[in-house]
Parts: structure tokens; C-alpha cells; sequence
């Protein structure tokens, strides 16, 4: 009674008192009381006590279904038989309300049925029960159909910590008692009132997909009963789920598919075809619109291969489906998109053909089906662009309004996309060529309408890439139009990124017409117009000096002032800093197509604007240079950065950092403990390193000796990232043998110092990752320095003790370095130094095992298990019989009252599969099963963990 009270206490705190932290304390301690075994017996209590009020009712029925879900196994087992009476009285009590408290009530009862096999419920297991309980009780019949509806949900019910072959014998218990369950609803359809319930519950069991042939659903009753409702002048939301149900379940292969599904389908299609004139009818309520129009969808996405094949009777859903997409509210036209996008690609793919032989007939066949669909694409380009335009009061939208516009719009474009794919891209951008014309004449006088123009332009750049380079018709007419529109910035935006998508086809053009001049104009009039269109004019900039670099090397001197004015924030130029690296990126691509004499004169032009700014900063002393923000440093170092990366001339990069190293040692000294400086700094020598590879000299030896002494002061992550750059490109050249053995041993040995156990891990994540990362670089392209070296066994040691640590990458990294070493023999460079491999990985086999063990096991989270696997699949393929011994030991070490024999066996099993060359996806699901029987509730997860002590390392750096 004291802790009942308690309950009542804190919820009447959590959801009545005035104090924020009352209410939070409140709400924490309820959390703590559902996970203790009392709260079977308090919640059992208070939901019968008839003075618990609503807010009481509501938390009891939610902890009591809750702990039937998760901790079932809590309970002895003679606890199950008290369990149904309580809950069947409960659910007798609440089977006229509250709703809430009655779902969670059948939820329980449901979840109670997947714990416990059939026998135990009495004969024929819980739906026979049920069916007993409905003819001894027909007063409590709404609360049991309530019940009959949630059963088959808990099948697909994860969160009940039942064994995967418990959850399986379940689903064939309930598809065996199919026709028992229906039979019951069948007999409940006789009271009228309770018809929408009966329907809803069918729904839910269709979703069983179980194989009830076609024939004997086409003259069911409750499938005649929903059809039937299709017509009354109110639509049944209920009966709308039976049929949506229905045409899902007809093209479900464990149903046995269309094939065996015929006769229901001939039944459902034309009951659903025949609403199709409602769809127009302006009477019709919207929601009733929207459910008609759903089940157009679902026949169009259920029957997409058979209406490819392009008969008239498919046809007819085609055309339906377009009268869908005609709808002037976007959430009912859009239900299509999906059926659109399938359509197309089972008509291009080419192995939708292979059943018509030789390339003769598949190609006839082909080009058949693409004609009989032309119309309906050409009507779909034509239905959906409209919805691409800006909305009158654009200005005025919201946040989550404009994000909502924005995925129109790329939902549109995918459409299009489609549409081109059937269409061809010069015959699609012919049809949306005429919505321009028809719309620019609205853009001349001086308020003129900018909207449908710049829609007709979002389109006609949305298929950019389907249109041919040698396009002759339309594209030489579009670019015509676009100077002449005016300069309103969402259509100036557009502009700008529509020429930056047609930048193959302008490379082409430009060596029949003179257009780039113009096209560049346009585009320097979008950065000075507004920050958006500054944006994609920079981004466009970039895609013409990409795709036209060769037209445009011989203006480079007429180029680079409209770099300099962007790098340097002159004029009405408006591109932000971020921006401008499109045009760094731009600039250095042209300089690529340079002779390499021009080059690096170009190379240092470049970079003179972005060093002055850096060389003042260092020039007013190391006060000044150490207080300045990073913001100020970083975003010139970051167009470097770019330059590096961007210009393919190894020779003129090498001479450019070889001449700035002198700046970047200043940085690098003065600016060590700060780990966005750093970071932008790494980057930069990262791509010089990357671009002129063995050209950088001795500048190469300066910077990695600067990056070793910096880390051992100040440990940032980011020196292990460009170490590991410097690794992949000169780690297999013999002459930097010894240098690299230094670097690698200096920046090892100090890591595992600063990673000593897993709470270090945990608070320094980011060298982790990048440590194990340059661990694997090592091992990938320099195994002959770091195998044989003698950090190698306390890093795997290192590596050990970080396995479980949370952080995903870090995790990864670490996984993916214990893999590429088990997987050591399978590299040419690699398989020399196996011997010292196993004599560090043998004497370490059985601890690594049990760690990997219990990573699968529930220590780290569900979505690393594949990484995981992978690692103890490699360890195991890597050292056969002797890996199967560690993986028995460390899962015997798990007590039989979380994992059986069985489930042991399996597991043990796939491994056993593996290491005889077994293909590794055959055998993921005893491993899967594994991870879920050991996760399936906290108590079942404390006791693995507790028996596997994956924590349990240290290492002692000495």
C-alpha cells in the first residue's frame, strides 16, 4: 500500500505541481519503479482499485504492458496462469474505456500470447481462448475484438523480448488459426455497430500475409462487406485499410502472388476502379478524396509489372492514375510519384526482357512498351510541373513551410527525372521548353510575374543530365531567354543553376556559338544581385570552369579578377566565404588545363591574395596571431586548402608549399592548441601532400617532424589524419623507411599512453578513430615498417580495450584495424609477416574473442553488429579449430538462463561455417539470433555482460 501510494504521489507531482524539477524528479523516479519487480504487483493493484484515476489507470496499463513485453521472465512460472486471469478481467473491466488504458491492456495480453506457447493457453492457444471467451462473455465482445486487432501486430512486435524461435512458432501459431479468427469476425459482423471494428481487425490480420487462396477470399464475407462500403456515401476508413490490405496482400510472394490471387484481384479492381470519377467530384469530402486516391496507389505500386506489360486493361489503372496525379492538392497527387518512379525503371531495366529471348525481340519489346507509356509520361510532365512554383506568399512561409516546399520541389524533379528516362531527355525538355515560352511574356513589363518562368527553369534544369550535349533545337533558344529575364533574385538563383547544369552541354556548344562570354556575365550579375543567388552563381562558375576548362585557359587573365573580388569581399560582390571556394575550386581547375610553366605562375597569382592576409596576421607578432579567432586564420587556409587540391600540377603545388611552408610553421607553432586551425591546416598539407606527392621534398620531412613534436605536446586527432595521408602515398617508397619507422612509433607509443582504458576512449574519441585509422593505413600500405615494430603489440593491445567504446567511427576505426589485421594473409605486401601476426594475435585470441563476443552480445549497439561480425568472422576464417575453441569458451561462459544450448550450438555453428570458406551472409542470422536473444530484456543484458566482462582490460604504458 506505501509504494502504491508513492505512485499516485509522484504521478499526481508529475503531471499537477508547479515546480519544473519536482516534475523531473517525479517523472525519473516513475522510470525507476517501472524497471523493479514491484511494479508488476503496484500496477496489477491499482488497476483494479476502482479509486485509481485516469492518469494512475493510464501509467499502471502502460508499465503493466511494458513489463509483460520486457520482463516477462522475471516472473516464476506458475505466475502466467494469475497473469491472464488479472489481465482478461482487466480487459473485461475497461471494455467500454478509457480507449488508452483497454489498448494497453490487449497489448499486454498479446505480448503475454508471444511468450507462451500455444499449449499452455489451453487448446488451440490464445485464439480459440479468445473465441471461448466471446461466446461465454458476447457483453465484453468490443474489448476482445480490440484484442483480436493488436495479435497479429505483435507478431512484427520487436520490443517483446522473446527468442527469435519463440517469435517464429508464434506467427505459425496465429496463421494457423486464420480461418478460426476470421470465422470469429465473420460472426461479429452481424452487429452492425461493431462493423468498423470487425474491419479493422481483418485489416490487421491480412497483414499476417498469410496464403488463404484468392478464391475463397473473393466471396468472403468481410471482403464482400468492405467492398460494399466502398460505395455508401460516407467511405469507411476502415474499409479503405481491408481493401489497401487486400491489394497488398494479392502481390505478397508468401501469399503465392498474383498468380494464385487472380480471382480476389478481378474482384477488387473493378469495385475500386469505379470510384474513380469521385476522384473530380467537388462534393466529396477531401479526406474520403485522399483515401480513394490511396488505393489507386497501392494497386499501381502492388500491380506495377503487371501494367509494364502494357495491356489495355493496365492501361485503364494508368489513366487513373494519371487523373491521381492531376489532383490539385499535392499530398494526393503525390501517392503516384512512387508508382511512376517503379514503372520506369521495370521499363528500361533490361532484364524485365529476358524472358523474350534474343535482342531482337527484347529490343522490339522494348521499344514497344516504351511507346505504349510515351502519352502518360508527356501528360506527367505537363500535370506535375506546376507544383514546382513558388507559392504568392513565399515571402511570408514559415521555416518548416519553406523546408516542406523545397522537398516538393525535389520530389517533382524525381518525377521528371522519370519522366525523361521513358521520354528521352530532348524530347522532355522540348515539352517543358513550350512552358517557358508561354510563361516569359509575364516577366517583361516591370511588375511582371517571375514565378511560372523561374518554375519552367527548376524543370528544365531538373533534367539536365538527360538531355544530349549536342542538342541543337531548344537549349540555344533557352540560353537566348536568359539574359533577358529579370534580374528578381529567386530567378536570378535559377538562372545561375541552370547554366551551371548545362556546363557539358555550353562546352559543346561554345565551340559552334560564342556563348560563354554572355553566360559568364549573367553569372557575375547573380553574385551581386543576393546571397542566394551569389551562391549558385559560385556554384555554377565552378561546374563551367570544370566542364569548360579547355575553352577557358586562354581568358584565364580575364578570370581571375572576378576570383579576386570574391576572395577579397570588393564591389557588390556578395558570395559569403564558404562560397568562394567554388571559385577557388574553379580557378585552380582551369589552371590544370595550363602548360606547366604557365602554371605555376598562375598557382602563385592565385595564392597571393589568400596568403597576404595570413603573412599581415603573423607579421603583427605571436600576441596577436594567438588571440585572433580561428574564423579569421581558417578561412584562408581553407582556400589553400582547395588550391592544393584542385590543381593537378604536382610540380607547381610542390613549389607553392615548398615557398608558404615558412607561414604554415608559424601557424603550426604558434597556433598548436587550437583544434580548428589545426584542423583547416591538416587539411591543407594533407592535399599538398595528396596532389604533388614524392615533388614536396624536403618540405615533407619539415612538416611531418613539425606534426610529430606538436602531438606529443598537444594531441590533436588531426595530426594522426595527415600522418596517415603521408603514409598511403610514401609507405611503400625504401627510402623513407627509417623516417617513417620513427613517426609511426612516436605517434603510437604516445597514443596508447593517453588511451589506457575505455573511459579514455570514451572522452577522447577522435584520436581513437584517427589512430586506428592510421594503424590500418600502416598495415594496408606499409606492413613491412609496422608488423615487425615494436608498438605493434600494445596497440593491438590498445585496440583491445577500445573495442566497446560507443562512439560509432571510433569504434569502427578500431574494428576495422583488428579486421585488416586478421585478414593480414590475404594481401600480396602482408603475407610475409603472418608469423609475427599470430605470434601477437594467439596469446591474445581467447581475450579477444570474448570482447568481439560480447560486442555481438549487446556491449555495443545493435546497428555496429555487422562491423562486429565481419571482425570475428575474420578472426575466425584466420585461425580455424583454435578460433572455434576461444568462441566456445568465452559463450559457455554465458549461463543457460539467457542463452540455451541450442542457440550456443548455432552460433558456434556459423562460426564453424566460416572458417570453412562458407559465404559469410548465409550465416549472419545465428549471429543475429544470438545479438537478440542476449539484448532481449536489461536484466537478460546485465547477466552476458556480467559474464563476458568486455571492460575488464587496462593497459599500463610504460
Amino acid at each position: 500500500m506505501e509504494l502504491q501510494n508513492t505512485v499516485k504521489n509522484a504521478l499526481n507531482a508529475l503531471y499537477h505541481h508547479p515546480e519544473d524539477t519536482i516534475r523531473m524528479q517525479a517523472d525519473r523516479w516513475l522510470q525507476d519503479f517501472q524497471r523493479t519487480i514491484d511494479a508488476w504487483q503496484v500496477a496489477d493493484n491499482l488497476l483494479h482499485d476502482s479509486s485509481s484515476n485516469l492518469e494512475t489507470l493510464i501509467f499502471c496499463s502502460q508499465t503493466l504492458r511494458s513489463k509483460v513485453q520486457r520482463d516477462f521472465e522475471e516472473l516464476p512460472s506458475e505466475a502466467f496462469s494469475p497473469l491472464r486471469v488479472s489481465l482478461n478481467t482487466l480487459l473485461k473491466k475497461f471494455h467500454k474505456g478509457p480507449p488508452k488504458v483497454r489498448t494497453q491492456i490487449s497489448i499486454a495480453v498479446a505480448a503475454l500470447a508471444v511468450h507462451v506457447p500455444a499449449e499452455d493457453w489451453g487448446d488451440g492457444g490464445i485464439v480459440n481462448w479468445l473465441k471461448d471467451e466471446m461466446s461465454s462473455h458476447p457483453e465484453y465482445v468490443p474489448g476482445f475484438l480490440e484484442l483480436l486487432t493488436v495479435l497479429p501486430e505483435e507478431v512484427f512486435n520487436y520490443k517483446i523480448s522473446a527468442r527469435p524461435e519463440r517469435r517464429r512458432q508464434f506467427e505459425k501459431e496465429l496463421t494457423s488459426q486464420m480461418e478460426v479468427a476470421l470465422g470469429i469476425l465473420t460472426a461479429c459482423l452481424e452487429t452492425s455497430e461493431l462493423k468498423e471494428q470487425v474491419l479493422e481487425a481483418f485489416s490487421s490480420w491480412l497483414r499476417l500475409r498469410h496464403g488463404i487462396p484468392g478464391s475463397v477470399l473473393a466471396s468472403h464475407p468481410l471482403v464482400l462487406s468492405a467492398l460494399s462500403s466502398l460505395n455508401a456515401e460516407l467511405l469507411s476508413e476502415a474499409s479503405v485499410n481491408v481493401i489497401s490490405e487486400l491489394i497488398h496482400y494479392t502481390a505478397a510472394g508468401s501469399s503465392g502472388g498474383i498468380s494464385v490471387q487472380i480471382p480476389l484481384i478481378q474482384v477488387i479492381v473493378p469495385q475500386v476502379m469505379s470510384l474513380k470519377a469521385q476522384l473530380r467530384d467537388p462534393l466529396k469530402d477531401e479526406e474520403d478524396v485522399k483515401a480513394i486516391a490511396r488505393l489507386f496507389a497501392d494497386m499501381g505500386d502492388s500491380y506495377v509489372e503487371l501494367i509494364a506489360t502494357g495491356s489495355n486493361e493496365s492501361m485503364l489503372i494508368v489513366q487513373a492514375l494519371l487523373e491521381v496525379a492531376s489532383h490539385p492538392e499535392y499530398d494526393i497527387a503525390s501517392m503516384t510519384f512512387n508508382f511512376w518512379h517503379n514503372l520506369q525503371a521495370i521499363l528500361t531495366r533490361r532484364d524485365s526482357y529476358t524472358v523474350f529471348g534474343n535482342e531482337a525481340s527484347i529490343e522490339a519489346e522494348r521499344n514497344r512498351r516504351l511507346q505504349v507509356f510515351r502519352s502518360a509520361y508527356e501528360s506527367l510532365v505537363s500535370l506535375v510541373s506546376f507544383w514546382v512554383q513558388y507559392p504568392q506568399d513565399y515571402q511570408g512561409l514559415s521555416y518548416e513551410d519553406l523546408k516542406d516546399f523545397k522537398h516538393t520541389r525535389y520530389a517533382v524533379a524525381d518525377v521528371l527525372i522519370d519522366a525523361a528516362s521513358i521520354l528521352g531527355g530532348d524530347a522532355t525538355l522540348r515539352i517543358l521548353y513550350m512552358k517557358l515560352v508561354e510563361v516569359v511574356s509575364l516577366c517583361e513589363n516591370e511588375h511582371g510575374e517571375w514565378r511560372p518562368a523561374e518554375a519552367a527553369l527548376f524543370c528544365i534544369r531538373a533534367i539536365s543530365s538527360y538531355v544530349s550535349i549536342v542538342e541543337a533545337e531548344v537549349m540555344p533558344q533557352v540560353m537566348i531567354l536568359l539574359p533577358k529575364l529579370p534580374q528578381q533574385p529567386q530567378l536570378l538563383q535559377t538562372v545561375c543553376l541552370t547554366i551551371g547544369a548545362y556546363s557539358k552541354w555550353l562546352d559543346a556548344a561554345s565551340s559552334k556559338i560564342s556563348i560563354l562570354p554572355t553566360v559568364i556575365d549573367i553569372l557575375m550579375r547573380g553574385m551581386g544581385t543576393s546571397e542566394d543567388s551569389a551562391a549558385a552563381a559560385a556554384m555554377a562558375f565552378r561546374h563551367i570552369c570544370d566542364d569548360c576548362r579547355r575553352q577557358l585557359c586562354g581568358y584565364f587573365d580575364s578570370l581571375f579578377p572576378i576570383y579576386h573580388k570574391a576572395v577579397n569581399g570588393e564591389g557588390s560582390i556578395k558570395v559569403s566565404a564558404e562560397d568562394s571556394l567554388h571559385l577557388v575550386e574553379a580557378l585552380s581547375m582551369v589552371i590544370t588545363q595550363l602548360p606547366p610553366d604557365h602554371a605555376k605562375k598562375a598557382v602563385e597569382a592565385l595564392c597571393i591574395p589568400v596568403v597576404n592576409p595570413l603573412q599581415d596576421s603573423i607579421n603583427q607578432g605571436p600576441e596577436i596571431l594567438e588571440k585572433k579567432p580561428a574564423r579569421e586564420l581558417t578561412v584562408h587556409i581553407d582556400r589553400l586548402a582547395y588550391i592544393f587540391r584542385y590543381v593537378n600540377h604536382p610540380e607547381a603545388v610542390a613549389d607553392a608549399i615548398q615557398r608558404l611552408w615558412p607561414i604554415f610553421k608559424a601557424v603550426f607553432d604558434l597556433r598548436a592548441w587550437d583544434v580548428k586551425t589545426m584542423e583547416s591546416l591538416c587539411r591543407a598539407c594533407k592535399y599538398a601532400v595528396r596532389t604533388s606527392g614524392r615533388f614536396m621534398g624536403i618540405t615533407i620531412g619539415a612538416m611531418l617532424e613539425e606534426i610529430q613534436g606538436l602531438y606529443l605536446q598537444h594531441h590533436q586527432p588531426c595530426f594522426l589524419y595527415l600522418s596517415s595521408e603521408v603514409i598511403k602515398i610514401f609507405g611503400s617508397d625504401p627510402s623513407c623507411t627509417d623516417y617513417l619507422k620513427n613517426l609511426i612509433e612516436a605517434l603510437f607509443r604516445h597514443t596508447t599512453c593517453l588511451l589506457t582504458n575505455i573511459k579514455d576512449f570514451t572522452s577522447r574519441p577522435d584520436i581513437a578513430d584517427d589512430c586506428f585509422l592510421l594503424a590500418s593505413r600502416c598495415i594496408r600500405y606499409c606492413p613491412q615498417i609496422f608488423i615487425p615494430s615494436a608498438i605493434f603489440p600494445p596497440l593491438v593491445d590498445c585496440s583491445m580495450i577500445g573495442i566497446t567504446v560507443q562512439h560509432r567511427e571510433a569504434s569502427n576505426s578500431i574494428l576495422i584495424f583488428l579486421s585488416d589485421i586478421f585478414d593480414l594473409a590475404k594481401s600480396s605486401k602482408g603475407e610475409h609477416y603472418v608469423s609475427i601476426r599470430d605470434s601477437v594475435i594467439i596469446p591474445r585470441g581467447a581475450s579477444l574473442t570474448r570482447i568481439l563476443v560480447a560486442s555481438i552480445a549487446g556491449a555495443l549497439p545493435s546497428s555496429r553488429l555487422e562491423t562486429v561480425t565481419y571482425a570475428l568472422l575474420a578472426l575466425t576464417r584466420a585461425y580455424g579449430l583454435q578460433s572455434l575453441e576461444w568462441a566456445k569458451d568465452s559463450v559457455s561462459l554465458i549461463p543457460l538462463t539467457a542463452v540455451t544450448e541450442v542457440e550456443r550450438s548455432r552460433f558456434i555453428h556459423a562460426l564453424s561455417d566460416a572458417a570453412s570458406g562458407k559465404d559469410i551472409n548465409i550465416m549472419m542470422t545465428p549471429i543475429e539470433e544470438l545479438s537478440d536473444v542476449c539484448r532481449r530484456n536489461r536484466t537478460v543484458q546485465d547477466i552476458v555482460q556480467g559474464a563476458l566482462r568486455p571492460l575488464e582490460l587496462n593497459l599500463v604504458c610504460v
